[in-house]
């Protein structure tokens, strides 16, 4: 899967680091990224994934579910798509990105791999033993 994720990388400039990550914050792959890196960004999605569906259960007609999380901040821009079941894409691009194609191609990415990217709940160690 990684090298999808290059191809992201690729072709959109100023893009910086790619993650997949399960919901429980451990990142499943990576482009442009070094593992000590990619495990940061994927512990810290974790908890803006959780404070996003928080809010999205705020709306009455909704289902608590988010697909699609951005900031912009001083240098650069983060983006964090749901990637199908308990899986998701994050992206960390420079300021000088274009914000509409990176969109555009992480929808696709997501769109292509998406069954791929899946991360079933982990079981509970205990259980395991």
């Amino acid at each position: 899967m990684d090298w999808m994720l290059t191809e992201l990388v690729s072709s959109v400039p100023f893009v910086r680091h790619v993650v997949i990550l399960s919901a429980d914050g451990l990142s499943i792959g990576q482009a442009n990224t070094a593992p000590d890196t990619a495990d940061a960004i994927a512990a810290a999605c974790s908890g803006i994934q959780s404070l996003a569906r928080a809010i999205a259960q705020m709306f009455p007609h909704g289902d608590g579910s988010t697909r699609m999380v951005g900031i912009e901040a001083d240098g650069g821009y983060f983006s964090l798509m749901a990637a199908g079941p308990g899986a998701y894409l994050a992206v960390l691009a420079d300021q000088e990105v274009d914000a509409g194609l990176l969109g555009d191609r992480m929808r696709t990415l997501v769109a292509r791999i998406g069954q791929h990217m899946t991360s079933p709940p982990r079981q509970d160690v205990r259980q395991a033993m």
